[in-house]
């Protein structure tokens, strides 16, 4: 299991598996939801079939004609439609002889009368008009519309004109039309029908309340809808009274009630569908081949993923055996980024083997130099060709101190490397740091100056002191005599900045990323006739930024050159 390729085709596998499992409970999801769909859809044909049947009812006194246009219905939506009175009669079969028996369960009732606990509008019973009103209304409906092209007419369930989308009664945009008023008004059938219902609601209003109550409006305008208008604010008693005299108003017609029954043609009630076991081989043996095809493209996708990898690793043992050339192609994507990681890195250590190999030749060069003239000198004193005058032994010491100098640098360096370099932090006084640097650096054939404003900061004194020397003796040595160096200390947005500026000799532009590189020295012949070790700069460096600031610098041939240093107060 330790294989990457082993692991990644399980870990396909899995993922494969899991997509089955996913898929086939999206398919199930899916069959479900078509199945639904299939329900709602019978749901909406058969409440299709019942308002059909309930239109039917409303505009006819029985079911004996209705043989025709049940069958009409039936073959529309293909289902057989039965229909018997209370009693279990039939009235209208849409089946033959050889169909099964009714189910004991009706599907509906229907009954104009009694839709959903309201009657059914289409029922007008005696408010139907006649053909001779028809076309009389309508001609005012007409001329009406010519009167006003905006007024929208359509007809009620009667056959009367009314206002689309107003209610009953408004009749204020036809008054600048007269025969808004004539369509308005009742016609012969309607007095007739609205006199009747106002008996029927007086008798029941009589018997609920002895003693006479009746209508307070005579049948008009505001009572053309026959759907309680009249009393729509009453109260409830006046409400029901209404109610029952339109029903035994309309009882008479409209078709009795029946109770319809809903089968399939054939008289066979539909098969509950079933999808545990439908296709298990099929889904079976498509899962399988999935499987395969997954794992297959996962082992070919695993392949070329270990292949880089697998040089990669050749890569990194021949590194660690001392190989400072290997190198990888890893192509694009992650792998790709990790092969340049591993050749920046190789490129990183075989530049780095570079300055160690250049590092021991600078230090055996800078000790090699001060070692001979010490050696030559106490032989030429041992061999008696020199006397051990105060000049020999100050020239002996000038070079051992110059020994011990580097040492020191080296040392330092070493720390700052190994991250050992200790500081010992604490508020002082910038300008009094730069005053003692400046004072210990005078010399009589450079003009060496200060210019500071009092600036606080938390650092190690020492370590600045000793950064600080180093880029002052750097420009005092660099600069010829009757030139100056100035030390600059401001503040600048938070930060301390010590700006050290000479008239020497300047660097050249090529050479400046390398002014603070060990051993690094702007005379390339190598000459010692201006003293340092060439380690100063890489020192100053290490210990600005092990106070969490910069150093930089600026520089033109002839023109002198700035080295700054930033450090946050």
């Amino acid at each position: 299991m330790n294989s990457l390729l082993v692991r990644f085709f399980l870990f396909s596998l899995v993922i494969a598996a899991c997509s089955i499992a996913v898929t086939a409970w999206l398919a199930s999801q899916a069959t479900t939801g078509t199945i639904r769909q299939e329900q709602g859809e019978a749901f909406e044909t058969d409440a299709r079939i019942i308002d059909e049947l309930v239109a039917y009812a409303a505009a006819h006194r029985d079911w004996s004609a209705a043989k025709s246009e049940v069958d009409r219905i039936a073959r529309e939506h293909d289902r057989r439609i039965a229909l018997t009175d209370n009693s279990g009669k039939k009235l209208v079969d849409t089946g033959n002889e050889s169909s099964p028996k009714l189910p004991i369960t009706p599907k509906a009732i229907i009954d104009p009368l009694n839709v959903n606990g309201r009657i059914d509008p289409r029922a007008v019973g005696p408010f139907k008009l006649t053909d001779e009103e028809y076309r009389t209304l309508h001609a005012h409906a007409d001329r009406l519309g010519q009167c006003n092209s905006s007024i929208r007419t359509v007809d009620a369930p009667n056959g009367r004109p009314r206002l689309a989308g107003d209610e009953p009664g408004r009749l204020s945009i036809w008054d600048d039309c007269e025969a808004g008023e004539r369509l308005y008004t009742l016609t012969v059938t309607e007095k007739a029908a609205y006199g009747e219902l106002q008996r029927l609601f007086a008798e029941c209003l009589e018997e609920e309340f002895p003693g006479g109550r009746v209508m307070a409006k005579s049948p008009g305008p505001a009572a053309l809808d026959w759907e309680i208008t009249t009393v729509r604010d009453s109260p409830p008693e006046d409400v029901a009274c209404m109610d029952r005299a339109r029903r035994e108003q309309l009882r008479p017609h409209v078709a009795e009630q029946a109770q319809l029954f809903l089968t399939p043609v054939t008289g066979d009630e539909p098969m509950t569908i079933d999808l545990s076991t439908t296709g298990t081989t099929r889904i079976t043996l498509v899962a399988l081949g999935i499987l395969a095809l997954a794992g297959f493209a996962s082992w070919l996708t695993a392949a070329q993923l270990v292949r880089p990898i697998r040089a990669l690793t050749a890569a990194t043992k021949r590194t660690a055996e001392g190989d400072r050339t290997a190198r990888v192609d890893g192509g694009s994507g992650e792998i790709g980024e990790l092969a340049r990681s591993f050749n920046a890195m190789s490129e990183k250590l075989a530049e780095t083997e570079r300055q160690r190999q250049a590092l021991v030749s600078d230090v055996a060069h800078e000790l090699r130099t001060p070692l001979g003239t010490i050696t030559g000198w106490l032989e030429a004193t041992q061999d008696g060709l020199a006397e051990p005058d105060p000049h020999l032994v100050g020239m002996l010491l000038e070079e051992s101190l110059l020994l011990q100098r580097l040492v020191d640098d080296l040392h330092d360096l070493a720390q700052a490397d190994a991250g050992t370099l200790r500081l010992h932090p604490e508020p002082i006084a910038l300008d009094d740091v730069v005053d003692q640097v400046v004072n210990a650096q005078q010399n009589r054939s450079v003009l060496l100056r200060a210019e500071t404003t009092p600036v606080h900061a938390t650092a190690d004194p020492v370590r600045l002191r000793q950064a600080l020397g180093n880029l002052v003796a750097n420009s005092v040595r660099y600069t010829p005599a009757g030139g100056e160096v100035i030390v600059k200390l401001f503040e600048d947005n938070g930060n301390a900045v010590v700006e050290v500026t000479d008239t020497g000799t300047g660097i050249a532009a090529e050479d400046l990323p390398h002014v603070f590189d060990r051993f690094w020295r702007a005379d390339k012949s190598r000459s010692r006739s201006t003293g340092g070790s060439g380690l100063g700069l890489a020192i100053t460096r290490h210990l600005v930024e092990a106070h969490g600031g910069t150093v930089s610098v600026t520089s033109a041939p002839g023109e002198g050159s700035t080295f700054r240093i930033s450090l946050p107060v």
